[in-house]
């Protein structure tokens, strides 16, 4: 075969079915494709024994022959697709290569011949695929399947035709009617290319140069070049500013109150417990199946309080709880169990009522310095060596307060780090106004675990859930360059839903090479400090890693004090001199000991990143998340 002078190309490659129907399954199988000069071709069988011909393409009718970016075709790499046009509808045929240079050398191949056959490219194509989970490509926000591609086309040259051969087209990834267009001309602006939000919050503006929000309103985001304020556009015309995490994308299941994305199922459960209603429902991001989701259901019945269901997907790419109920989305799902039990315990009635939007960063766009006639100061929460943090009220609404002890920093220095750490914004970080932080907290974590200790003795996955709530934020933070320099249990405040925030950020400092050298003097807290803070008051995010490893401990102890027994002095004979280490706490995994002591490595590169130490105790805590349930 490969004697024949006709052939360009041939080898064993995997192609995915081509969903030329509505419900043809979305399979993959390997073919021996074969590139000649007129046609793309593909078999059963291999260049040994050849088999039946399953499928060609005429070059000449070939649209785009392009790269799918990696993971965006069923998590494959090295993919590329061309696109035909047969009996005036376009196909898309999606093929896998084995390597990086195989996928080139054949994009390259086929391109080539294509051109030869006077083939008309379109100007524009899509990097992703249309999927059924989304309603849209997971490449950008266009929900019709024949929508306009979103990239360039790869430019090539014909003589005949000129630069590229290209047509500006409609470009249909898997089907639909495209009438030819002969001229190249600039494409005009198309809505779908607008970058369109939903509000899941209402946003009253608090500074001139704010914009209104309306929960269920569409946006159209003008500047999202900021990581929190956005510039945006309401339908009426008017512009101003807007807190980013109060919209999400249109068609994003962020825009449903039942979705509740990155939640534990310990979350999922202390939440859905707390509601005590029958039928209380939520969505959650699978933790044992990455790209799928969990629904978690309240009910009485059988003396179970929660069940946690699988929504699965089919060869075809339509989802399920039970296998006789598909749908092609996951709010067609939810929507046909909220009137159908359809094989769950019940069916789902309303989801849990979220109270409290989520933080801002900074109470407008702008807005630093807090008019002090506005906060009331109320009961303290916890203290520090710097400070001590109070219950108050801004403006009706419920606050941190932290009142900083006298001579403890410069007004000046606090002021500055202060403006600085507005710009933090993290969901397990306390949200810091100037002076003013927001959040509903109950109490401090360590006087929360001590006051819950009888409960919370045997809950592993709980207490672990409660550090990886911590890591996250700290591991936000470390991206950011940001040492915080006095983690505690102490300095960390328990909310609505048991979220944890990391809060006390009167010794943070902002490091650029993830080191600072405190001046002679400086007060730290002994008992949480690594051997270079006890000798040499060296900070870094690394020292932040080993106080961690004492808060993991004060939560598995349930709010004790480290070193209950000794005096600085003798702490820092302890652990510097003697080199010994805190004793695992009774109840405590062995494997979640391994952690704390790898935090307690006495070489400070030993220790592992914030990122790290947050991925390896979700993998701990993943049993959690069980399979579906019949």
């Amino acid at each position: 075969m490969s004697s024949s002078p006709e052939i360009v190309k041939s080898g064993l490659l995997e192609k995915r079915s081509q969903n030329k129907g509505r419900f043809t399954a979305e399979n993959y199988k390997k073919r021996f494709f074969v590139l000649n000069k007129s046609y793309f071709k593909y078999y059963d069988g291999t260049a040994d024994k050849l088999g039946r011909k399953k499928g060609e393409i005429p070059l000449r009718f070939v649209k785009v022959v392009e790269f799918v970016d990696d993971y965006m075709l069923e998590n494959k790499r090295n993919a590329f697709q061309v696109v035909y046009e047969e009996n005036t509808q376009f196909f898309t045929l999606y093929v896998v290569a084995s390597s990086p240079d195989e996928r080139q050398s054949w994009v390259d191949a086929i391109r080539k011949e294509a051109i030869n056959q006077d083939a008309r490219f379109l100007q524009k194509y899509h990097k992703g695929v249309w999927t059924k989970s989304l309603g849209k490509f997971n490449c950008c926000d266009q929900v019709d399947r024949g929508a306009m591609g979103c990239l360039v086309s790869t430019p090539e040259t014909n003589p005949e035709i000129g630069v590229g051969g290209i047509i500006p087209a409609m470009m249909h990834s898997q089907q639909g009617r495209c009438p030819p267009q002969p001229v190249l001309r600039p494409l005009p602006p198309t809505n779908n290319q607008k970058q369109l939000y939903i509000a899941i919050y209402d946003y009253d503006p608090v500074e001139d140069g704010d914009l209104e929000l309306c929960k269920g309103d569409e946006y159209e985001i003008l500047d999202n070049s900021r990581e929190h304020w956005w510039r945006a556009k309401n339908r009426d015309g008017k512009t101003g500013y807007i807190p980013s995490n109060y919209v999400k994308k249109k068609f994003d299941l962020e825009i449903y109150d039942w979705y509740y994305k990155e939640l534990s199922r310990a979350q999922a459960e202390s939440i859905l417990k707390e509601t005590g209603h029958e039928g209380c429902f939520l969505v959650r991001d699978s933790v044992s199946t990455p790209g799928l989701y969990s629904l978690s259901l309240f009910t009485r019945e059988a003396g179970i309080s929660v069940r946690h269901y699988h929504i699965k997907k089919n060869r075809d790419g339509y989802f399920y709880i039970a296998e006789n109920h598909v749908f092609e989305s996951i709010p067609d799902v939810i929507n046909y169990h909220k009137y159908n039990a359809g094989g769950l315990v019940t069916r789902l009635k309303e989801p849990p009522r979220r109270n409290t939007k989520p933080t801002t960063a900074g109470f407008g766009h702008s807005q630093f310095e807090i008019d002090p006639k506005d906060l009331t100061i109320g009961e303290q929460l916890g203290a520090g060596c710097f400070g001590s943090v109070h219950k108050g009220t801004y403006r009706g609404m419920v606050v941190a307060v932290k009142k900083m002890k006298e001579n403890a920093m410069s007004e000046e220095s606090f002021k500055e780090e202060a403006k600085t750490m507005t710009q933090l914004s993290h969901k397990n970080l306390v949200q810091l106004y100037g002076v003013v932080t927001k959040s509903r907290p109950m109490c401090a974590l360590n006087n929360y675990l001590q006051r819950h200790r009888a409960r919370l003795t045997s809950q592993v996955s709980r207490l672990l859930d409660f550090c990886v709530q911590v890591c996250q934020g700290m591991a936000y933070l470390e991206s950011r360059k940001f040492i915080h320099r006095d983690l505690a249990a102490r300095n960390c405040l328990v909310g609505e839903n048991a979220v944890i925030k990391v809060a006390d950020f009167g010794l943070a400092r902002y490091v650029l090479d993830d080191e600072y050298q405190s001046s002679a003097g400086t007060k730290f807290p002994v008992k949480w400090a690594p051997p270079e803070v006890l000798q040499y008051t060296r900070f870094s995010s690394k020292s932040d890693v080993w106080a961690f490893g004492i808060l993991m401990w004060e939560v598995f102890t349930c709010g004790e004090m480290p070193y209950r027994e000794k005096r600085n002095v003798d702490v820092v004979d302890f652990v510097v001199t003697q080199n010994k280490r805190l004793a695992k706490p009774s109840n405590t995994p062995m494997i979640v000991y391994q952690i704390m002591m790898k935090c307690w490595d006495k070489d400070p590169e030993q220790r592992p990143s914030f990122v790290d130490l947050t991925n390896q105790m979700t993998e701990l805590n993943r049993e959690g998340d069980y399979p579906h349930i019949e």
